[in-house]
């Protein structure tokens, strides 16, 4: 679906800086964001959505695997429907396409640990260290916590001892992969960026609390614990909105079409006449609540702190009645993520954008880092 309001901001928000574009692959869909600054804000100047399905020979919603150049035919595609008129990007990486560890290194000079991460990353990384790109950051410590290194060291004197950093770890395929879809539809991308940092750049305001990103795909669910506004936390649950519409379509014997168009209109409804579809969707979203139940009582237990809020994102999320249902099964605050919520656009479009933003939260974090990277 491309955005129908496209025309109209290229008549109400007249160009004065540089335009940047936040490009967002996902699974089921692509996303784009368009901005640039003026006086010190995020201009919003057009975006759009394009579902991936029809390019794979399935269904709208459906997770595909698409070859490049289906994939650079649907971003060809996107781009010209929503009216993109800058070639300056981003485009994030997916979270599935490249590997987070939490590991406790010995040491805590810079030189050393430039020295020593590469040798203990391939305990971690299954091909040859060639054949990947790697990066870290040490991570802070948090008073009346324990790493896993030091829960499990029989003398807790070492306690301030080492370090323990986040690793990242990124395929050079996927890399190239993405070069080549860049360069193909004309776009100069400045950068990639996992999409769990640009959708906390979007969503997690600076705060001394402890704070979960729950971004529901179609293929997936990832959950993020963000602590004084640094990730502590990624956990990958192996189900997303497409199992709803899927199992829709297996309880009522119809076409997965229909399923999906059920799920998008009447959702978990709490009307009597559709008590039949809120009890297969409460069904399927059982299980990925308990999960994250899971997860931010793992947490909790380990660092003695709470988690003081969850923040909804992705397209799933975005299921009638699933605002509610979050609520009533997370013992903390659950809101939906408002990333437009950092840009400016025409009022009148507020309700709209409002509704969109879980499901762009990735690609305006990676608009907003192109930004602040032109200052």
């Amino acid at each position: 679906m491309a955005n129908p309001f496209s025309s109209l901001f290229s008549n109400l928000l007249k160009k004065q800086g540089a335009s940047v574009l936040g490009i967002d692959i996902g699974s089921s869909a692509i996303k784009v964001v368009q901005l640039r600054k003026e006086k010190g804000k995020a201009i919003l100047e057009t975006y759009g959505e394009l579902a991936l399905g029809p390019y794979a020979g399935v269904e709208i919603g459906r997770a595909t695997n698409l070859p490049q150049e289906k994939v650079i035919e649907a971003l060809a595609d996107v781009l010209k429907e929503s009216n993109v008129t800058t070639k300056d990007s981003g485009i994030s990486i997916p979270s599935a396409s490249s590997l987070l560890s939490f590991i406790h290194m010995p040491v805590s000079d810079k030189a050393q640990l430039d020295a020593m991460v590469p040798i203990e990353a391939r305990k971690y990384v299954p091909v040859p260290i060639s054949e990947v790109s790697l990066d870290y950051w040490p991570i802070p410590k948090e008073e009346n916590s324990f790493s896993e290194f030091e829960r499990t060291s029989s003398d807790r004197a070492q306690k301030d001892v080492g370090t323990d950093i986040l690793l990242v770890v990124i395929h050079n395929d996927v890399l190239n992969r993405l070069s080549t879809i860049s360069q193909s539809t004309g776009l100069s991308t400045a950068f990639f960026e996992i999409e769990i940092f640009s959708s906390m750049r979007s969503v997690v305001e600076q705060s001394l609390d402890a704070e979960l990103v729950f971004d529901m795909g179609a293929g997936s669910t990832k959950l993020y614990i963000i602590d004084r506004t640094i990730l502590r936390s990624s956990h990958t649950i192996n189900r997303g909105s497409q199992e709803i519409t899927l199992a829709l379509s297996r309880s009522l014997n119809i076409p997965v079409g229909e399923a999906e168009h059920i799920k998008r209109t009447i959702g978990a409804s709490p009307l009597p006449e559709h008590k039949n579809i809120r009890e297969i969707i409460e069904l399927n979203l059982d299980y990925i609540f308990s999960e994250t139940n899971r997860v931010i009582a793992s947490y909790q237990r380990k660092y003695n702190k709470n988690i003081s809020r969850v923040i909804l994102t992705g397209g799933g999320s975005l299921l009638k009645g699933f605002l509610e249902a979050a609520r009533s099964r997370f013992q903390t605050e659950v809101v939906l993520g408002d990333p437009f919520s950092k840009t400016e656009a025409p009022a009148f479009l507020a309700p709209v954008l409002k509704n969109a933003g879980p499901e762009f939260a990735v690609a305006i974090g990676i608009a907003l880092r192109r930004l602040q990277e032109l200052d």
